[in-house]
């Protein structure tokens, strides 16, 4: 098939795009590069059947694909914050463009939604048919809601118009590619720890998240996009919960440094709880996540150690 990923030099779509390739399909990798990077898809400009184009989702464009893939979206709150209103129309008017394109070629259509729809949760594990405990109107929101209108726009497209969609709502992920810049908790501690600076954490500590490796996550899309049982949205993630303080005490040890943690206030609006109920995942994909935390964390600790050193 020929497929067309949005976000496809970013941390999640480049690896994507590499698994597709290898499934010999064609693809086009569609990225603006504002978090995402060149490097991280370099290596595949020479194979004939990948194709880049430097472009922004919030503008129209046209292909002829069999599958679209839309990843395009700032995910760390220091990039979506940066710019909250590009944020919320890169959201919307991304998924707008992504389903017009799949409507006028019938492309299955791919919505790389998020657990932020569920905010900070009252419902633990969160499944899917939660509706959320979201802020309208804070500093989050621009993320939020607009992962949230996207979801809305594929089912009024798929009930209105009869367009085939997927939605995978994506819960904490890491791996290499990820930007040691991009805030997120897994690269802030890693980074921190390898430069001997202190790792800080915000609150007290006791929040807690559920880390999956980019690996299986890719995975889970790829069995998403390619079984007729459920449109979704289908919670991808790993339903093992750890405390802020046990992910820095694993990636200290790992690193082998001897950083102190510091504490800081929790930011507006921050979830206490995150842990996905993969029931569905597992019923109607067969899928659950491989990738321990260790040995996830090794894998990642050892790529921005190369290129801290680079």
């Amino acid at each position: 098939m020929r497929v067309l990923v949005t976000g496809g030099a970013g941390f999640l779509g480049s690896h994507l795009c590499e698994r597709l390739l290898g499934d010999g399909h064609e693809v086009i990798c569609l990225d603006n590069l504002f978090t995402g990077r060149k490097a991280n898809i370099v290596h595949l400009l020479s194979n004939p059947y990948f194709e880049f184009v430097r472009h922004d989702v919030i503008d129209p464009f046209k292909f002829e694909v069999d599958q679209i893939y839309n990843l395009a979206c700032p995910a760390s709150p220091r990039h979506y914050q940066y710019n909250a209103i590009k944020t919320i129309k890169t959201s919307v008017m991304g998924a707008i463009n992504c389903l017009g394109l799949a409507k006028r070629v019938r492309a299955r259509v791919f919505q790389a939604s998020t657990s932020e729809i569920y905010g900070d949760p009252d419902q633990h594990p969160q499944q899917e048919s939660y509706w959320g405990n979201v802020n309208p109107i804070g500093i989050r929101s621009c993320y939020d809601e607009g992962k949230r209108c996207a979801e809305t726009l594929f089912f009024d497209y798929h009930r209105q118009n009869g367009v085939d969609i997927r939605i995978a709502r994506i819960f904490n992920t890491y791996g290499p590619r990820m930007l040691a810049s991009d805030g997120r908790v897994v690269s802030n501690f890693i980074v921190q720890a390898l430069r001997g600076e202190d790792i800080t954490i915000y609150g007290d500590g006791s929040q807690t998240r559920s880390f999956c490796f980019f690996s299986d996550l890719i995975e889970g899309f790829v069995r998403l996009m390619n079984q007729d049982e459920t449109t979704g949205p289908v919670n991808l993630g790993n339903p093992g919960e750890f405390t802020m303080i046990e992910l820095a005490e694993a990636v200290l040890r790992l690193v082998g440094s001897r950083s102190k943690l510091v504490y800081l206030d929790l930011p507006a609006d921050d979830p206490k709880q995150r842990q996905p109920d993969i029931s569905i995942a597992k019923g109607a994909l067969g899928w659950e996540p491989k990738v321990s935390l260790e040995e996830g964390l090794k894998e990642t600790i050892a790529y921005f150690r190369n290129g801290l050193q680079g």
